[in-house]
């Protein structure tokens, strides 16, 4: 049996139903937390969510300590729940065949840790699980680098883009000019209201283009809406109605349709994040900035991908020769079949 450890999130119930239907000659249990009502996932007896009162929770991870011992391989998809951290600490015989799948913000805990002893107890735990994990899988290595030099990891390292939101439809590419009859510059800013964005900065790096036609669409649906209000207040007050703050959450299938109609994306993130949004975009021939200094800008210009850096930020599109290649390159690396041959690696 391999065991999924999880909270749910949007990517969980693809991916559940994805392994369900394609690997179905192995047997796969789920232990989830979270919400369940907000991220539905299909009931069935390989299912576990954990939640409700103290006594179902105690049960919860009861539960989970023994699945751990009886799994053949263990998946822990996001290492954020501090108590799944506690169990696995307190059970180190296990790690060595737990796999670390780094969702990115789990990694850059290192950096938000204070020195409060509740902020050391946690990093010492983290630190004491992760650097005996048996294996790390991701499809950015320079996460694995930091991982290592952070926690000292020592894990093997598998390259895998593990979800389905990492997936492009080349039936989505709608090339570099703008997919609807505009003459404006549609602008997308950031994929969140997480403070890793930086909107503020950004938005300071539009200043000089104020005056010009230009919408800037802003996502803020998801995350910190006390720091959401803030960035929609100076958004409003440096740029009037050019700003469009984003507060309701949008169906994917509408999503992508509002994507097409994006000139150029903007992501400030300081850390890997967004990949999803930025992988979408790029297999849509879109003219992409972000950080020049963050671990995920190395790969995807590895691939050969032509990005943009937010230092020289400019109302331009890249080429339609180079949009071309990205979406070529795009739709190669972030296929259905790819994510299927990187699967079965990991599991077997």
């Amino acid at each position: 049996m391999i065991l999924h450890v999880a909270g749910l999130d949007k990517f969980i119930p693809p991916f559940v139903k994805l392994v369900n239907e394609e690997f179905k000659n192995e047997k796969h249990q789920f232990w989830f937390t979270d919400l369940v009502e907000k991220y539905p996932v299909e009931q069935s007896e390989s299912v576990y969510v954990c939640g409700g009162s103290i006594l179902h929770k105690l049960a919860g991870y009861a539960t989970l300590v023994k699945q751990l011992h009886s799994a053949r391989k263990v998946m822990v998809h996001g290492l954020f729940n501090i108590r799944v951290v506690l169990v696995l600490a307190l059970c180190p015989w296990v790690l060595p065949k737990c796999h670390w799948i780094i969702w990115g913000g789990d990694l850059y805990q290192f950096r938000k840790a204070d020195n409060t002893w509740q902020s050391r107890i946690k990093e010492a735990l983290r630190r004491f699980v992760i650097r005996r994990m048996g294996h790390l899988v991701t499809y950015i290595e320079g996460d694995v680098e930091l991982a290592r030099q952070w926690y000292g990891a020592k894990g093997t390292y598998h390259e895998c883009i593990m979800y389905l939101s990492n997936v492009v439809d080349p039936k989505m590419a709608v090339g570099p000019g703008p997919a609807t009859d505009h003459d404006r510059w549609n602008i997308l800013l950031g994929n969140s209201a997480d403070p890793s964005n930086n909107h503020i900065e950004a938005l300071e790096r539009l200043l000089p283009f104020k005056d010009q036609d230009i919408k800037i669409y802003a996502p803020l649906s998801y995350g910190d809406q006390k720091y959401a209000q803030n960035v929609i207040s100076q958004g409003k007050m440096w740029f009037g109605s050019k700003f469009v703050p984003m507060t309701d959450f949008m169906p994917f299938e509408q999503y992508l349709e509002f994507l097409k109609g994006l000139d150029i994306a903007i992501f400030n993130h300081k850390r890997q994040q967004a990949m999803g949004n930025t992988i979408t975009l790029l297999g849509m021939g879109k003219t992409v900035f972000m950080r020049s200094d963050v671990s995920h800008w190395r790969f995807v210009k590895d691939l050969g991908i032509k990005l943009n850096d937010i230092e020289t930020l400019e109302l331009c599109r890249i080429t339609p020769n180079e949009s071309d290649e990205n979406v070529r390159i795009v739709c190669s690396y972030f296929s259905r079949s790819r994510l299927i041959e990187q699967l079965e690696e990991v599991i077997k």
